[in-house]
């Protein structure tokens, strides 16, 4: 599959593609016409004519703004444009455009915001510094109508590449065209909300030009990674076995809703450990699920002998006998997915952690977990967090969130989008690691997994909706998975 149209790129790397296509005799200024053109066609298709304020920067976003000024009097809208500055100070394609522009130009002024329809024209990805004056003002009076605005690239005081306002004031938007391809403000929260909708425009930026950034970032979905589909020779044991290391009596359901979901995303055979006095818990609640007494560090990586991978930590104990149990079957050759408790255990010896996982392991952090094992690492930036994450200790690492981050050692990381507040509920967390299983356990590459699972995850709420609970999110994997088989051509 291809992940072509997929990629995010930072600030940077949009610079980089302006330049590398001016070199390849598509200049600034053709883009900023395209770009300007289909901002314009977006809002011609959605909005009725009414009154446009244009607001223009002093940079290559106001140039943008300009443009689509010109289009929309060129279709009888009644438009004007509100500048910082003085235009005539404008340079390069910027300047261009402004001169082109025959129609009403105001000085911006947040006292006289008559407009009906706001086009933020004013500052765009590119922005470091806080929004201040008459642009902070009127940030403030359009928040409450963020229907009011369009913004281009991203709404003027939103980081690019974090997508967090750089200070009290930022623009909201109901719709935001970006082009080529989406900045990290554009999936990370909060400048997802904060965008509303983002439409990404191709503005006519050669193929050559994107192919040589190199870019490691994707926003998650199936073009990504190949589901592990079974062939009409399948059978149970070529489907993977899994293993859940379940808690003590009283703490069984974590490791159950785990099974769960590796079994229901395929997993051909799955198997609870259990210490003794859960065994009666768990039997009178299995079926499919087969269940095997073993509590000490020895009897699971015995058991890890004849499993494809293994999940650890749900509601399993941090004491050192949890320490013990994960290093164990590290020696084992089932692959690891390491959630709540088995990263918890580590608080105290993170280093300990980050010499047991081997590559394939995946370890699924929410941010509290994160910051005891990785106690060093800021999370300011989500991607660069936990792609350091990953670095240091070899292995996947899927740092939870509403803006869920994988990401590889190697460096590739990958922004999952899918996904409703409803999913924050005891036991979601311990489903997702059972389905990351589950497909590492049918032979996913790790990093694929642990997208793949945070992608159906995210689908499987947004499908049950209002009043999920973790029970639910199993049973909706059939129908998810229905969808994505019709969906590749395979039924």
């Amino acid at each position: 599959m291809s992940p072509i149209g997929r990629e995010i790129v930072t600030n940077a790397e949009m610079r980089a593609i302006d330049a590398r296509a001016a070199a390849l005799d598509v200049p600034i200024a053709t883009l900023m016409e395209n770009a300007g053109e289909s901002v314009g066609e977006q809002i011609l298709a959605r909005y009725p004519v009414q009154n446009v304020a244009v607001l223009c920067g002093p940079g290559n976003n106001g140039g943008d703004g300009f443009v689509v000024a010109r289009m929309l009097k060129r279709n009888g809208w009644p438009v004007w444009v509100e500048t910082l500055d003085d235009p005539l100070k404008l340079k390069g394609a910027a300047a261009e455009m402004a001169a082109r522009w025959n129609g009403e130009t105001r000085r911006l002024s947040a006292k006289k915001a008559d407009a009906d329809l706001y086009v933020d024209a004013l500052f765009g990805a590119g922005l470091s510094r806080a929004l201040d004056g008459e642009a902070a003002k009127l940030a403030d009076l359009l928040a409450l109508t963020p229907q009011r605005v369009v913004a281009i690239d991203v709404p003027s005081g939103l980081h690019g590449d974090l997508g967090k306002p750089l200070g009290e004031h930022c623009f909201r938007a109901a719709l935001t065209v970006t082009f080529v391809r989406k900045r990290p403000a554009h999936v990370l929260l909060p400048g997802r909300a904060i965008c509303g909708e983002v439409v990404v425009a191709d503005i006519g930026v050669p193929r050559p030009a994107l192919v040589e950034t190199g870019a490691k970032l994707w926003e998650n979905g199936p073009p990504l990674w190949d589901f592990p589909w079974p062939d009409l020779e399948a059978h149970k044991h070529a489907r993977g076995h899994v293993l859940v290391i379940s808690g003590p009596a009283t703490r069984t359901g974590a490791a159950r809703l785990a099974a769960r979901g590796a079994l229901r995303i395929g997993a051909g055979l799955v198997t609870i450990l259990a210490p003794k006095d859960a065994v009666a818990e768990h039997a009178a609640q299995l079926n499919a699920i087969m269940l095997r007494n073993a509590s000490s560090a020895d009897e699971i990586a015995a058991a890890g002998k004849d499993a494809t991978c293994a999940v650890i930590g749900p509601a399993g104990g941090v004491d050192e006998a949890m320490r013990a149990k994960v290093k164990a079957l590290a020696k084992t050759e089932a692959k690891l997915v390491l959630d709540a408790d088995a990263l918890t255990a580590f608080a105290e010896a993170p280093k300990e952690l980050y010499e047991t996982l081997r590559p394939d392991d995946v370890i699924t952090p929410h941010i509290g977990e994160f910051r005891r094992v990785f106690p060093d690492i800021k999370l300011e930036d989500r991607i660069n967090a936990a792609r350091k994450a990953a670095a240091l200790c070899g292995a996947s690492v899927l740092l939870k969130g509403p803006d869920t981050v994988i990401a590889s050692a190697d460096g590739r990381a990958i922004v999952n989008t899918s996904g409703v507040p409803f999913l924050a509920t005891a036991g979601s967390g311990d489903v997702l690691a059972g389905m990351i299983a589950g497909l590492v356990g049918q032979g996913m590459a790790s990093f694929e997994a642990a997208a793949a699972g945070a992608w159906l995850h995210g689908r499987a709420g947004e499908h049950l909706g209002t009043g999920l609970i973790a029970e639910d999110l199993p049973e909706a994997l059939p129908g998810l998975l229905a969808a994505l088989w019709r969906d590749q051509g395979l039924g």
